[in-house]
């Protein structure tokens, strides 16, 4: 038998930011995501041998253990590592060897959501081998709890819950860890036009979100009001984003991420940078009507609105700068499991 899941990174569309404590906690997030289709995937095989195998595909990487029911926090393969234990801590895993494989179809640091839909991912490998009692917001929420308490990882909630649900959703997000998905009813031939017209473009940089983060959090702390007020404009962006796509009114989208990126780089001083702005506008200038960096900031993926047929153009223009735009499409379901 092998337990196999597969989870989808997101692309964010609005409101990223908001959904970092203790911003959220104080004021209330919102962010409107959308998942594609390029994957987290997890793999758990028994093996004959009484030991325990985590191994990242990608990444070229490998850990072997002798069976044990804490595996070491040590910097190496920590996703895949923090997951087991959490899980037979709170459930109690078998007592038989097995090798834990996965694969991301995107670089670390690229601002789709990696982390995070990896552990959804690794959770989803468990609750099928194991059945465990799971649904949606649990495991979104468990994913969250693993990262930001037990491995101590900085950043959001938005990407455990992208990855679990799928699809387009406006989420918002509470004090308490409380969250709330709301998925959007978006017609297709909006979401056709939407795909066509939205272009992924990556920087061939990855960045370090955590210490962007970190900056924007010390932001809320102090009282900071040019960044705290930044957030407030980027929920309200959140909410602007989601009356375009529900009406129909995709002219407005590429202003709409005009405005976003212009209030995101007030949150946190690492958010742009030289490379970025130029990028940007290089961008513009071919005829995109706005954008976006992906995630955190400060490099990975940036996604920019060209009506028309300008994604030819803007492509082509971008091509300089030593990126590479990425083909997608969304994807409507989020976590998927299955035992082979």
């Amino acid at each position: 038998m092998i337990y196999r899941s597969r989870a989808p990174l997101r692309i964010g569309l609005a409101g990223g930011g908001t959904d970092v404590s203790p911003y959220s906690d104080l004021f209330g997030g919102a962010i409107l995501n959308a998942t594609i289709n390029l994957y987290a995937r997890a793999s758990i095989q028994p093996i004959e041998e009484n030991a325990i195998i985590v191994q990242a595909l990608d990444r070229h990487e490998e850990q072997r253990f002798d069976w044990t029911n804490e595996l070491p926090i040590n910097g190496r393969l920590d996703l895949l590592k923090g997951v087991y234990n959490r899980i037979q801590k709170d459930y109690g895993v078998p007592l038989t060897g097995f090798k834990l494989s996965t694969y991301v179809d995107a670089p670390a640091g690229s601002g789709l959501g990696t982390s995070s839909t990896l552990v959804v991912a690794i959770i989803g490998a468990f609750y099928e081998m194991l059945r465990l009692p799971l649904g949606e917001y649990d495991i979104a929420h468990y994913a969250y709890d693993i990262e930001r308490n037990d491995l101590k990882l900085a950043g959001g909630k938005q990407d455990q819950y992208a990855a679990t649900f799928g699809g387009v959703n406006f989420m918002e997000f509470y004090e308490g860890d409380k969250v709330i998905v709301n998925p959007l009813r978006i017609k297709q031939q909006i979401l056709n036009e939407l795909e066509n017209n939205l272009v992924l473009y990556f920087t061939a940089t990855s960045r370090e979100s955590a210490t962007i983060i970190k900056e924007q959090v010390k932001n809320v702390n102090s009282n900071n009001e040019k960044s705290i007020e930044a957030m407030h404009q980027l929920k309200e962006q959140a909410k602007m984003m989601k009356e375009a796509m529900l009406k129909g009114r995709l002219h407005e989208i590429g202003e709409i991420l005009d405005f976003g990126f212009q209030q995101k780089r007030l949150m946190a001083t690492n958010i742009s940078n030289s490379s970025i702005e130029e990028v940007y506008e290089a961008a513009k200038k071919a005829g995109a009507t706005g954008g976006k960096i992906s995630g955190a900031g400060g490099g990975g993926f940036m996604i920019f609105y060209c009506p028309g047929n300008s994604r030819y153009q803007v492509i082509e223009r971008l091509e300089k700068f030593g990126g590479q735009a990425r083909h997608y499409q969304f994807a409507q379901n989020g976590l998927n499991t299955w035992t082979v």
